[in-house]
């Protein structure tokens, strides 16, 4: 266990802890990181007397949902910076490309972000007003943070993650990742020079790891202080729609998420077409981006706009409807880090068919879904092909995984016990007698019903 200063006692069981939560995306209007940034310190907040620090553009959200601003939170405005850097992101990879060379540009910003959040709490800290400081976001295992270091030099325990990202892309997609413009991504290993890269891991206390990429990418000097927590996680507030329908010949196959090469909509449709054709099953995608016109022709050239509809941008709130109301979530996704989707998928009881490779394959299991191995381009599109002509002859395998799919997501992956999780962390580097937390990595299989 890494060696902690302490400035304050070991917080007692029955004594709420005070964490000081970094999330500079934090919104509950928003989805992605931002929303997973949300969830994670509100129900942080539930069992803590949790504070946390957001960048100032959340402020208006989290008012409507009731946080006090001063009270709650506190918002710290880098936006002329964000703006800069973003813009640039776009002007040069283009608008919903280059992620990796977005969260480049967006690493100084981040910098300064500190930089703002130490000047205003540092004497808070110092004084002992918190147990923990925690960042929750970013996620990114690239972005530094140099206040692991100011923390440790006045005694607070630093936690950080989850981490998740570097899933390395599959070589036989290699045409996707140009397409995606992360020319970037060649040399993403030089985030490892950047400046206080060591310093963050070696100062944190503890480092809640994401996924197993992540895990395998932490130099091994870390691994200690290393414990794994899914990154991902679902609301039953947000999730409380269930599939209760018998699925029947055509079955019914939804896919969600934005319209780009490496997600991979456009192997999905060719994988159904001949299925769709025969009316062994129907297809609905929702989402846009750039291939949306691609995606139509494909859809007009193969004669299917009646089987496979494309149905555009579908609001947060409407995607457990739509989810619900299917029989399998098809996401043929060659390098998705999280995979929160196929989780959401989950909880409806809608069961994912998935490659198993990054993040959906760390949640979903054979007995709640199915995992189709990496392969070509041709290899992915004829895997899927054969797993969803097998549902459409025995659409009782459906019915079995869906109830095993819902258990799995509320039993294992809802924030409430990602919180609890989060708080037995806590308490680790704050009393040296307490053992280090252990979570499975990744969580165990449910058993099928009979």
């Amino acid at each position: 266990m890494p060696l902690t200063l302490q400035s304050n006692p070991p917080a007692s069981p029955s004594r709420r802890l005070r964490p000081l939560l970094i999330a500079e995306m934090c919104n509950p209007e928003m989805i992605s990181v931002p929303l997973e940034g949300y969830s994670h310190t509100n129900h942080l907040r539930a069992i803590t007397d949790a504070h946390v620090v957001t960048h100032w553009r959340n402020t208006e959200d989290l008012s409507k949902v009731g946080w006090k601003p001063g009270v709650d939170f506190t918002g710290i405005d880098t936006e002329k910076l964000s703006r800069i850097a973003w813009k640039l992101g776009e002007k040069i990879a283009g608008r919903g490309k280059g992620w990796t060379l977005v969260s480049a540009l967006y690493v100084p910003v981040y910098y300064y972000f500190e930089h703002l959040l130490w000047k205003t709490f540092a004497h808070r800290i110092k004084a002992g007003e918190f147990d923990v400081v925690h960042r929750v976001t970013p996620l990114s295992p690239t972005c530094p943070s140099p206040i692991a270091t100011l923390c440790k030099q006045v005694g607070v325990p630093f936690i950080l993650g989850p981490l998740n990202g570097g899933v390395p892309w599959p070589k036989a997609f290699d045409a996707a990742r140009r397409k995606e413009k992360e020319y970037l991504s060649y040399v993403r290993n030089v985030y490892k020079l950047l400046p206080n890269y060591r310093s963050t891991r070696r100062d944190a206390s503890a480092i809640i790891i994401g996924s197993r990429d992540t895990y395998q990418q932490m130099p091994r000097q870390y691994h200690d202080r290393c414990i794994y927590v899914a990154e991902n996680a679902i609301d039953p507030a947000r999730f409380f729609l269930k599939r209760n329908h018998t699925a029947t010949r055509p079955i019914k196959i939804v896919f969600l998420g934005r319209l780009v090469p490496y997600k991979g909509p456009d192997m999905l449709i060719e994988a159904c077409a001949p299925l769709a054709k025969a009316g062994a099953l129907t297809v609905d995608i929702l989402g846009d981006g750039p291939m949306m016109p691609e995606l139509r022709a494909l859809v007009d050239k193969l004669g299917l706009a009646d089987s496979i509809r494309l149905r555009g941008w579908v609001k947060h709130g409407q995607v457990q409807e739509w989810l619900s109301k299917s029989d399998v979530f098809a996401f043929p996704s060659v390098r998705e880090f999280g995979g929160a989707v196929a989780l959401e998928a989950m909880a409806v009881g809608c069961v994912p068919i998935v490659l198993d490779y990054g993040g959906p394959a760390e949640l979903v299991t054979n007995n709640t879904g199915f995992l189709i191995p990496m392969g070509n381009r041709e290899e992915v599109i004829q895997r899927f092909r054969a797993v969803l002509a097998d549902l459409a002859e025995n659409p009782e395998k459906i019915d079995q995984r869906s109830r095993a799919a819902y258990r799995r997501a509320h039993q294992q992956f809802t924030w409430a016990e990602k919180a609890r999780r989060t708080v037995q962390i806590y308490h680790w580097p704050m009393d040296p007698t307490s053992p280090k937390p252990q979570f499975a990595m990744p969580e165990p299989d449910l058993p099928l019903d009979s």
